[in-house]
């Protein structure tokens, strides 16, 4: 049989499993899906048994496509939860979860805000457990120990309360340069070091002790990282010059590079990939959503909405969107951030403005790539390139060639991969460029990407005009 690695991704609303062999081609795979619970007061979370069952049931079925070496975890970033005695006392809160916003603001645009960003790597936003915990102190509540939910499923597959120096960094709680806790920012959150899991490198593995249909007990466990690095890894993208986007609800800009650090201006994150590889980007809250919004709203089909905007001249008839249905991250890292359709008259309809928001989006994503390491090309993946349209305005938004991943697991494939660089079967972690090919180019328009970049200022001024406006309206 077939030699494999399992990767497993816990996502927003499913977890993925797949099997992967040496070449990063995947040979097999099981998802199970499950909800994430919404609340008023900007409470998004997830049923951490729910979540560890699907993970348990997807590896159970996929366990029988090969001869399994290891096993290897990836997940959504900056969750949170609460134990005691071993068992969660709190939901997971998920990235999407706002409810710090309070305790961000005071924080956010200080001195110490941002010492702690440049410290830790993670920008002062409610989406970090850094503010999350903070909220909870300031609410009374305490637990005997924090975690993320990967972790707690890799407690409950190993026995180990670990995490790794990955998704450590998207905590705003550890030092990225020292790969310990930070003590200033466990002060801020009010908690200590050793309510918190022992810090480990991502190649990191420890024996399965969990009883698993399929895998034998001994079986390595990778650490593995958060999905966003290990997306980098999934598409190749680990390499100075090459840029990863994905685009699916949300969306993502991210390079690697060798150490750790963010810009000078706070504009970005720096996440650990491994073997002293990190990514350095920004996430957007706004990606493929503002398209199904649309979509809704007007009572189209997103498909076809998405192919009468591609009909539209670039410009949107003079329509410019400041596409900030949830707020917004990178670069602002705003959560209180309004959207907006600037130049809206009444002969513009659903695709003028569906083109406006995708130019809107894709002018976000290029304000991050500003503020990042020097890019020559981008290898992109997410369910949102289906859409010519999307890839055309990136392409020209950014100015750059995009070399798309069909067919890209992404973030699961790149756990993979970490676990045969743990098993001592990959090289290097930069060899993964050369091993997943992308398997289409786009060439950008000339006169498009002059056009997207002469009217780029004028999102950022125009975001600012209407903070100030907003924050005049406040009660």
């Amino acid at each position: 049989m077939t030699e494999v690695v399992l990767g497993v991704d816990l996502g927003t609303t499913a977890t993925k499993v797949i099997a992967v062999d040496r070449r990063a081609k995947v040979v097999a795979s099981a998802e199970r899906e499950y909800s994430m619970r919404t609340m008023s007061e900007g409470h998004a979370t997830h049923d951490p048994s729910r979540v560890l069952d699907a993970a348990f049931q997807a590896l159970a079925e996929v366990a029988a496509s090969g001869t399994v070496r290891a096993l290897s975890l990836t997940g959504a970033m900056h969750t949170l939860l609460g134990l005691n005695d071993g068992e969660p006392v709190t939901e997971s809160l998920s990235w999407a979860d706002n409810r710090a916003v309070e305790q961000t603001e005071r924080l956010r645009g200080t001195a110490r805000g941002k010492a702690l960003h440049q410290a830790t790597g993670t920008p002062i936003h409610s989406m970090s457990p850094l503010t999350k915990l903070a909220w909870f102190a300031e609410h009374g509540f305490t637990a005997q120990k924090w975690c993320g939910l990967k972790d707690f499923v890799h407690r409950e597959l190993t026995g180990r309360f670990t995490t790794e120096h990955s998704s450590g960094s998207g905590t705003g709680l550890m030092d990225i340069r020292r790969l310990e806790w930070h003590p200033d920012a466990l002060d801020f959150a009010q908690i200590s070091a050793d309510q918190l899991p022992e810090l480990e490198a991502p190649t990191a593995h420890s024996p399965l002790t969990a009883e698993i249909p399929g895998l034998p007990k001994g079986l390595p466990v990778v650490a593995g990282g958060g999905d966003g690095p290990m997306g980098n890894l999934g598409v190749g993208a680990v390499v100075p010059g090459v840029g990863a986007v994905s685009l699916g609800t949300s969306g993502a800009l991210r390079v690697a590079q060798e150490g750790p650090g963010v810009d000078d201006e706070c504009r970005t994150f720096c996440y650990a990939i491994g073997d002293g590889l990190w990514a350095r980007g920004g996430a957007i809250s706004n990606g493929g959503v503002v398209a199904q919004w649309a979509a809704e709203t007007f009572g189209v089909d997103v498909g076809e909405l998405l192919t009468r905007a591609g009909e539209v001249p670039v410009g949107a008839q003079g329509i410019v969107a400041l596409p900030y249905l949830l707020g917004e991250r990178a670069p602002w890292w705003d959560p209180t951030a309004r959207a907006a359709l600037l130049g809206f008259r009444r002969e513009h309809g659903p695709a003028e403005i569906t083109r406006a928001l995708v130019e809107g989006v894709c002018q976000q994503l290029a304000t991050v790539l500003d503020a990042v390491p020097h890019v020559d090309s981008v290898r992109v993946t997410g369910g949102a390139f289906r859409s010519p349209l999307w890839a055309e305005v990136l392409a020209a938004a950014f100015g750059l060639p995009l070399e798309i991943t069909e067919d890209s697991e992404g973030s699961a494939v790149g756990a993979a991969l970490l676990a045969w660089r743990a098993l001592g079967e990959l090289e290097s972690l930069t060899a993964a460029a050369d091993i997943v090919v992308p398997t289409r180019r786009i060439t950008p328009d000339p006169d498009k990407v002059a056009y997207y970049a002469r009217k780029r200022p004028l999102v950022q001024r125009a975001y600012g005009a209407l903070k100030d406006l907003w924050e005049d309206q406040r009660p």
